[in-house]
C-alpha cells in the first residue's frame, strides 16, 4: 500500500514541480520585456523633435519585421490558413499593440518626461487585472494585495511623494497608451493555441506597419521626412530589434504561461527601472522619496508574482 502511494505522490510532485518551473519561466520572460522596454523610454525621448512619431512607429515595425522575419517567416508560410482565418483576430492585437500603443508613446514623448513616461506606463497592470477579473480569473488577495501596494508605490512616484498631482498633455497620452497596452495584453489571451508564436508576432508587425502606412505618408507630406543620423538610427534600431523583436516575443510567451494580470505585476518594476537608466544615463537625481516608492513597488511586485493561482 506504501509503494502505491509513493508511486501516486511521484508524478504529482512532478507536475507540481513543473509548474512551478514554468512559473519561474513566465516571470523571467515578463521582468526581461520589463526591463528593455524601459529603456525603450529614454530612446523615445531621444528623438522627441528629431523624428515625428508616426514616422518614427513605422519605421520601428519595419526594423522589427525584418529582425524577426529570418526567424517567423517559415512559420508564418506554413501557418498561411490559419492565419487568414483568424485575421481579424490578429488585426484587432495588431492595432493596440502595435499601431496605437506605440504611436501614442511616441506622441507623448513629446511632451513628457522619460521617467513619467515609464512611471504611468506602470498603471496598465491595473486595467490588465480587471480585464482577467472580468474573464473569470480568480485574482487571489496576496497578488491583489501585491497590485495595490505597488499602485500606491507608484502613484506616489509620479505625485512627487503625494496623491496630489497634475498631468500635462504628454500624461494623458501615455494614460491612454497604457489603456491600449493592457488591452493588447488582454487579447493575448485569446491567442488560437495552434497559432504558433513567431508566426503571430510578425503578422502583428506586418499588419501594424500597413495600419500605419497612410499616415506615414501624410506626416512625410506635412513634415518632411527626417535626417539619418546616429542620434536618429541608433534609438530606431534599439525599439525596432530590442524593444519591438525581443520584447513582444518575450512578453506574449509570459502571458501565454502566467497570464496578463500576474505579468502586470511584474510589469510594475518599469518605474524602477526608468529612474535607474535616468540616473545612469541623464544623470537625473534620486531623493529619499523616490527610493521609498520603489521599495513599495518591489515589495507589491514580489509578493504578486510570489503568489500562485488557487485552485
Amino acid at each position: 500500500m506504501a509503494v502505491q502511494d509513493r508511486v501516486r505522490t511521484v508524478p504529482h510532485s512532478a507536475a507540481a514541480q513543473a509548474r512551478k518551473g514554468a512559473a519561474g519561466l513566465g516571470v523571467l520572460l515578463a521582468l526581461i520585456a520589463t526591463v528593455v522596454w524601459s529603456g525603450s523610454f529614454v530612446a523615445t525621448r531621444g528623438m522627441a523633435g528629431t523624428v515625428p512619431p508616426v514616422q518614427a512607429v513605422f519605421w520601428r515595425w519595419i526594423i522589427a519585421g525584418l529582425a524577426v522575419a529570418p526567424f517567423a517567416a517559415r512559420q508564418a508560410w506554413l501557418q498561411r490558413d490559419l492565419i487568414r482565418r483568424h485575421l481579424g483576430y490578429t488585426a484587432l492585437a495588431s492595432l493596440f499593440g502595435v499601431a496605437l500603443y506605440n504611436t501614442l508613446v511616441h506622441q507623448a514623448g513629446l511632451t513628457t518626461s522619460a521617467s513619467n513616461m515609464g512611471m504611468i506606463m506602470a498603471a496598465s497592470p491595473v486595467v490588465m487585472a480587471l480585464y482577467a477579473r472580468l474573464g473569470g480569473e480568480r485574482l487571489g488577495p496576496r497578488r491583489t494585495l501585491g497590485l495595490l501596494i505597488a499602485a500606491l508605490g507608484v502613484l506616489l512616484l509620479v505625485g512627487d511623494g503625494s496623491l496630489g498631482f497634475d498631468f500635462g498633455a504628454g500624461d494623458l497620452w501615455m494614460f491612454a497608451a497604457a489603456l491600449s497596452f493592457a488591452t493588447y495584453s488582454a487579447l493575448l489571451r485569446r491567442k488560437p493555441a495552434e497559432l504558433g508564436g513567431l508566426a503571430f508576432l510578425l503578422t502583428t508587425f506586418v499588419l501594424g506597419a500597413l495600419m500605419l502606412a497612410p499616415a506615414y505618408a501624410v506626416s512625410l507630406s506635412v513634415q518632411g521626412g527626417f535626417q539619418p543620423t546616429t542620434g536618429t538610427v541608433g534609438p530606431l534600431l534599439y525599439v525596432g530589434v530590442f524593444s519591438s523583436a525581443v520584447a513582444f516575443f518575450a512578453w506574449n510567451k509570459a502571458v501565454s504561461i502566467i497570464g496578463a494580470a500576474r505579468a502586470g505585476v511584474v510589469y510594475y518594476l518599469q518605474p524602477v527601472c526608468v529612474a535607474g537608466l535616468g540616473y545612469l544615463l541623464l544623470d537625473e537625481p534620486t531623493g529619499p522619496a523616490q527610493l521609498l516608492c520603489m521599495a513599495l513597488i518591489l515589495g507589491g511586485v514580489g509578493l504578486g508574482s510570489a503568489s500562485g493561482r488557487r485552485r
